[in-house]
């Protein structure tokens, strides 16, 4: 298929997405745009809260790491991200039954305001920062993914420069969220969500089509590979599986329940018992979709190595090629969708092309309208602007929302620098780093009894927390025997937080703020 025809065909995608945009956003206010006038349908929030957790790299990330090689060097990743999966699902029930009752309790519309109602301003402004950082690495890292494959496999063949890729994609996402915000995503997360999952099933059946395997020939094909071993029992590897699994609890409560993208749409939500069945209802599916998308992963690469691909080393790279490309992680599932091994029908590389587009957009438009969001509430005060009039307020939310699409423009040329085969991994390593902080700031107001003096000295300790996970990190093979931090950062990232803050703090106290319910 030309790169013309799987141009429009994403460009009827985009003009879908308007359409749905314009409807939902008729009569849109600030309300709408920031919680969705607490009108939201949680079932609606649940399947849509699928596609913003996944993301396009999930999509290609996740299937593409099963042939990558483990930090020993010696075998396949497998299904080893499945033990982060089964984190994934403990850190979810943590934030329904813990941090969810206590955002409902307090009312809030930013869930930093907690951080402000506990100890003032310096660890509201200071948990709204680490946010809006976090945030901004993670969602430009997997809009990176996928504009880089639709450049590749599409814009370049039309003599398009990767910026102008960039900037497209960019604008399209800008005028689809312009209006509504949450009011809007809510229901275009749905439709890109629907459309994701069907991309997923529609491929593994194909590939099993091809290959002329049922469920179980597949399963033993992978097995002859080592592409299915799932827990990784050596204790000084970094995917040891109970690194992996409370490594993946705590990102769950970092990067969801400390995450105003994530909490945005939970709160939107009526009712805190509507808003943890969305919570939990979704933990299950993600669980099942996480584990089809590792079976897709598998059957990518028997695929590959039935239709020529080698394993072994080419100009000094080690991985799976074809020819001269490497195929290995996230250049594996557009390789094969797009038809590098064997003529494919044109069907497969427009449902691949909705699919990962789908994937994409869900976390994207969440991103750029939570930190628009994050940014008027937290940093500007736009809801204690009370001389401000409601058009005031429009015009400087306008302001935000545009100057937030131009930093992920410079974000994703910086990644384009970075090399990695797979993304995912990238992130994992980066939210460890700049969601500890987070963690640290509301584990100790929620666990401690103690109370912080409002002064500088919070940022200082959120600052120096990272920085000495950083050098942990590099020093730790050496100091404790070979033993190497993986995604566990995150937790320590968040202790050592928690005990500066312990450092600074004094007994003072007022337990009707911290505690979780009264």
């Amino acid at each position: 298929m030309s790169p013309q025809t799987l141009l429009a065909f994403v460009l009827g995608y985009f003009i879908l997405l308007f359409i749905v945009a314009w409807y939902s956003s008729r009569n849109a206010n600030n309300e709408s745009f920031f919680i969705g006038n607490r009108n939201s349908n949680w079932k609606l929030v649940a399947f849509g809260m699928i596609g913003t957790s996944l993301s396009g790299v999930t999509f290609v990330s996740v299937p593409g790491n099963v042939g990558n090689l483990s930090s020993a060097g010696a075998v396949p990743n497998a299904f080893g991200y499945f033990q982060v999966v089964i984190g994934y699902f403990l850190g979810y029930i943590a934030v329904a039954f813990i941090l969810l009752p206590l955002y409902y309790r307090l009312n809030l519309t930013s869930i930093y305001n907690y951080l402000d109602h506990r100890f003032g301003n310096w660890a509201y402004k200071t948990g709204a920062s680490f946010f809006i950082l976090s945030r901004t690495v993670g969602a430009t890292a997997r809009l990176y993914l996928v504009v880089h494959i639709l450049h590749i496999f599409i814009l370049s063949q039309m003599h398009i420069p990767f910026w102008v890729s960039v900037l497209v994609v960019l604008i399209m996402i800008l005028l689809y969220t312009f209006k509504g915000g949450v009011k809007t995503i809510v229901y275009t997360d749905t439709l890109q969500t629907f459309l994701m999952i069907l991309g997923l099933i529609v491929f593994v059946w194909y590939i099993l089509s091809n290959l002329h395997f049922g469920i179980g020939d597949a399963i033993n094909a992978m097995e002859s590979k080592k592409l299915t071993q799932l827990f990784n029992t050596d204790v000084n590897s970094k995917s040891f599986f109970l690194k992996h699994i409370i490594g993946g609890a705590f990102i769950t409560i970092g990067m969801t329940g400390l995450d105003q993208e994530m909490m945005q749409k939970n709160i939107s939500v009526r009712t805190l018992g509507d808003s943890q069945k969305n919570m939990m209802t979704f933990s299950v599916i993600m669980v099942i979709v996480n584990l089809i998308f590792l079976l897709l992963g598998g059957l990518l690469y028997i695929y590959a190595y039935n239709h020529g691909a080698t394993f072994g080393t080419q100009n000094g790279v080690f991985g799976f090629f074809h020819g001269q490309l490497n195929i290995t992680g996230d250049n594996l599932f557009p390789s094969v969708a797009l038809g590098l091994f064997e003529p494919i029908p044109s069907v497969m590389s427009v449902i691949f092309l909705i699919g990962l587009i789908s994937a994409l957009f869900p976390s994207a438009d969440g991103a750029l309208t939570a930190l628009t969001s994050s940014f008027c509430i937290d940093i500007l005060g736009i809801k204690k602007m009370k001389d401000a009039s409601e058009q005031r307020k429009k015009k400087i939310r306008l302001t935000v929302h545009l100057c937030m699409t131009l930093v992920f423009f410079i974000c994703i040329l910086i990644f384009r620098e970075i090399n990695s085969r797979s993304i995912i991994d990238k992130i994992l390593e980066l939210a460890g780093y700049t969601y500890g902080p987070l963690l640290g700031l509301f584990g100790f107001g929620i666990l401690s009894r103690r109370n912080l003096p409002n002064t500088w000295l919070i940022a200082l300790v959120a600052v120096v927390s990272p920085v000495l996970c950083y050098l942990l990190q590099i020093y730790a093979p050496k100091i404790l025997g070979g033993y190497q931090i993986g995604i566990e950062v995150l937790l320590i990232n968040g202790i050592l937080t928690f005990l500066g803050l312990f450092a600074i703090s004094n007994p003072s106290q007022k337990p009707e703020v911290y505690a979780v319910s009264k």
